[in-house]
């Protein structure tokens, strides 16, 4: 079983590798669920209706009226977008949200990575995952597409989950071999933008008294991948996307910063 955070400037995937590069991994018999992301497609909705949106430690601060536009473009559009395109090359894919059953739970993140304080709104901190439904679609033989949308407990208030969480949650509630999450630079960088800096190969450990070091969107990336390994998923592969070939790559085991327990 493997996981793949889709999202960011990788979904645009022009030449269509990242539908091939699934479609090679399905053919060996390999499970694969994506979870997806859409903050190009968020941040275009947004502007499109005159809606000011604010970002804290990589977070998406988000009202009520910034949520409903997050819901209406990850669900109803990009999950879409994505199965159609998997669908193009043949592979059987099925978009869903994680309020659906519902297969992801959460509560109101109050803090930032570093435990800071934090009035965030309506993102999410997921508490549970239910894999019932994904695993009912992957045993009739689809590629489940995944909005990362929640509810809190009482099932009624939406919240907005980052992507590489709602991720690294569905990777461990499957027990997944490796989670692989697609971003826009090459991996986890020690000393980021020295490129000569960038880690191949780092344990959980090892990355757990580093994370200090990071912020904004590679924070969130950084513990996620930490969070992953603690619940469960065996490894986790963070690479550059908007490489063609570095999905192909992550698959065969080589490329961008892979991260153990």
């Amino acid at each position: 079983m493997i996981v793949v955070k889709f999202g960011g400037h990788a979904m645009k995937d022009e030449n269509g590798n990242f539908a091939k590069a699934i479609s090679a991994a399905l053919a060996t018999g390999e499970k694969v669920v994506v979870v997806h992301g859409g903050g190009p497609q968020i941040d275009a909705a947004l502007k499109t209706k005159q809606i000011t949106s604010d970002w804290i430690g990589g977070f998406r601060v988000t009202t009520q009226e910034i949520f409903d536009v997050v819901e209406e473009v990850l669900v109803n559009h990009v999950g879409h977008e994505v199965a159609a395109t998997l669908a193009k090359s043949g592979i059987k894919a099925k978009a869903i949200s994680a309020r659906a059953l519902p297969t992801v739970i959460a509560k109101r993140r109050t803090t930032l990575i570093d435990g800071t304080p934090a009035d965030l709104g309506f993102v999410g901190e997921v508490q549970s995952v239910n894999p019932a439904q994904l695993l009912d679609l992957i045993n009739q033989g689809f590629v489940p597409v995944v909005a990362p949308v929640s509810s809190d407990e009482d099932l009624k208030t939406g919240l907005n989950v980052n992507a590489d969480f709602a991720a690294a949650s569905i990777a461990a509630a499957l027990e997944a071999s490796q989670l692989i999450v697609m971003t826009d630079v090459a991996g986890i960088y020690r000393n980021w933008p020295d490129k000569a800096s960038l880690i191949n190969l780092i344990s959980a450990q090892a990355l757990e008294e580093i994370k200090a070091g990071f912020a904004e969107g590679m924070a969130p990336k950084v513990q996620a991948a930490l969070d992953a390994l603690s619940y469960g998923a065996q490894a986790v592969r963070i690479i550059d996307g908007t490489d063609p070939d570095s999905f192909a790559s992550a698959l065969a085991g080589t490329g961008g910063t892979l991260v153990v327990a």
